[in-house]
């Protein structure tokens, strides 16, 4: 089964006790199976929309992962 994994970066401001607050992360993810190709094939850069779950890295781990179900290109980037 094939397998793409990539770092996702987002950045969005959030309301908190009525007070605007950035928030930028990055998370690992992975695509599986015939995702990974499409995925693989999305170009760098793009504000994308995923849906997907977190599992731990593995069985052992504290780490987690963020698997992709689908995603959607909202904009280039450009």
């Amino acid at each position: 089964m094939p397998i793409v994994t990539a770092v996702l970066q987002h950045s969005s401001q959030q309301m908190e006790a009525g007070i605007a607050r950035l928030t930028e992360f990055e998370i690992p993810a992975l695509a599986a199976g015939d995702l990974a190709k499409r995925f693989n094939d999305a170009p760098l850069g793009g504000i994308y929309q995923f849906t997907g779950f977190l599992a731990k890295k593995n069985r052992n781990s504290r780490s987690l992962v963020f698997h992709i179900i689908d995603f959607s290109l909202l904009d280039t980037g450009a």
